[in-house]
């Protein structure tokens, strides 16, 4: 069976990654817009209610007008923008995330793509809350160094610049405000109750993140180890094709000596880690930001939703 794929915001990095996905189904017919009528509402929408899948790469404003544009119960929006992620009448498009996931995922024709930083926060923390080893009302922070791709376009051509200027040679902490667009989902997700205090840095390589989340054994449940941390992250994922939990306090990164933000890149694996010290763990969890942080997840959730084999076309 061929199915019918319209891509709302092509031109951007997570459209054009898609596209590159798609490009190599033989079982997706890619809808195609005029360049000149990209802009077109009459034409966006026309294509959005042909197609079996939209995906929606779009700002949060355009996103919820396209989702209005559809009228045809048949298609199945999903949206990478942040407009979504955590209203209701949407699945969040993580089929990881607990038991369930993936009916939801299945069942609903409006699916939200989680975003990179949330997607990697997400998966190293709702496992911990679902087990009871960290409790709902924990004050959490974390930390997430990203490639500047995750900026679009704009930083894109800011840091492919030559010469580059001095002030982007050196890893740049942003979102001061405490107002990051990710931290609605990344406490609706978990199941915390209050979102992280959380510093995302962008840094002068192309794509590649790893959050960081930082625990002292005394935030957890009594007589909670770092042996248990790491148990309960592996029992989460058992049989996860795409999630890899690592052996506590990797011995191949401990050897090392430094860590390896980007050594999940092309693919839409990721991996996680629990560090540990007598009193105190540390978990990291790494992504490629343009895979499983936002193209790949989105055609993991076509794929999961279309009933197919959930890893068509994804390494």
């Amino acid at each position: 069976m061929t199915y019918r794929v319209f891509v709302d915001g092509q031109e951007g990095t997570t459209g054009l990654r898609i596209h590159e996905y798609l490009a190599a189904r033989s079982d997706i017919e890619v809808l195609k817009i005029d360049a000149d009528k990209r802009k077109d509402p009459a034409e966006r929408a026309r294509l959005l209610n042909a197609a079996d899948v939209a995906f929606l790469c779009l700002p949060d404003v355009a996103s919820r007008e396209a989702a209005f544009m559809v009228i045809n119960p048949n298609t199945c929006l999903i949206d990478a923008s942040t407009a979504h992620r955590t209203a209701p009448g949407w699945a969040f498009g993580l089929p990881e995330l607990a038991k369930g996931q993936r009916g939801a995922i299945q069942a609903s024709k409006r699916i939200a793509n989680p975003g990179c930083h949330a997607s990697a926060f997400i998966l190293a923390v709702r496992p911990l809350v679902d087990a009871g080893l960290l409790p709902r009302e924990a004050a959490v922070s974390a930390t997430s160094i990203t490639g500047y791709s995750g900026g679009g376009k704009s930083m894109i051509a800011e840091y492919e610049q030559q010469p580059l200027p001095a002030h982007l040679q050196a890893p740049r902490p942003y979102a001061l405000g405490l107002k990051h667009k990710h931290l609605p989902e990344m406490a609706a997700h978990t199941g915390l109750v209050n979102p992280p205090v959380f510093m995302p840095i962008v840094s002068g390589f192309y794509k590649g993140l790893a959050v960081s989340v930082p625990l002292h054994l005394s935030q957890l449940k009594a007589g909670t180890t770092p042996e248990q941390v790491q148990a309960a992250l592996a029992a989460h994922y058992e049989g996860e094709r795409f999630i890899n939990v690592k052996p506590l306090r990797d011995a191949a990164t401990l050897e090392a000596g430094a860590f390896d933000v980007q050594a999940c890149n092309d693919t839409n694996r990721v991996d996680i880690f629990v560090f540990a010290s007598d009193t105190q763990v540390l978990l990291m969890s790494r992504l490629d930001n343009l895979g499983k942080g936002a193209s790949g997840a989105a055609v993991q959730s076509m794929n999961v939703h279309l009933g197919l084999e959930e890893s068509l076309g994804l390494v």
